[in-house]
């Protein structure tokens, strides 16, 4: 009987259904040395006598980025903000551009209130990417779930924008 038990084909994962849906803009303009009054990004840390205005070669391995970008409704950089997405991503492996990211979408707008927290890798080139939501608060208390990546436009080092699908399947 316990062979059968071990042998036995593990069954289907459950299909879940999200309690809540958004997608959100965000739009990050990184620090050139140039940008100052519209960068919303900044290197903070790179590899020895790296310039601090300048994207690490190869791969960009071993910067650190901080940020405080606008986040919209649309894909529009110009739309009014309906919050700040703050957090810092690291890009973290040597032979592809990868990144790391953990930040908190601080959300204060009349469609919603409160804040989200997403954490994970960041594998840039691949069309789609999941990172966890990992809680919230205000209109989002207790909320857990998966928000995917998608790389909305990228316009050399200078900006880029992702649309961000969060699925919630955890809601309060």
């Amino acid at each position: 009987m316990l062979l059968t038990l071990c042998s036995a084909k593990p069954s289907k994962r459950k299909h879940y259904t999200p309690c809540k849906n958004i997608v959100l803009y965000y739009h990050d303009i990184i620090y050139n040395g140039t940008n100052a009054a519209n960068a919303t990004s900044s290197i903070v840390a790179a590899p020895q006598g790296a310039n601090l205005t300048k994207l690490a070669p190869q791969f960009r391995f071993g910067d650190i980025i901080v940020f405080d970008d606008p986040i919209t409704l649309d894909n529009n950089l110009h739309s009014k903000p309906i919050g700040r997405a703050q957090g810092f991503y690291i890009y973290d492996t040597k032979n592809t551009i990868t990144a790391w990211f953990s930040f908190t979408l601080i959300l204060n707008s009349p469609y919603y209130e409160g804040t989200i927290t997403l954490a994970g890798a960041d594998p840039a080139l691949k069309k789609t990417r999941d990172i966890s939501v990992t809680g919230g608060t205000g209109d989002f208390f207790m909320h857990r779930g998966i928000a995917t990546l998608i790389t909305d436009t990228f316009q050399g080092e200078a900006y880029f924008r992702l649309r961000i699908e969060i699925k919630f399947y955890e809601c309060w």
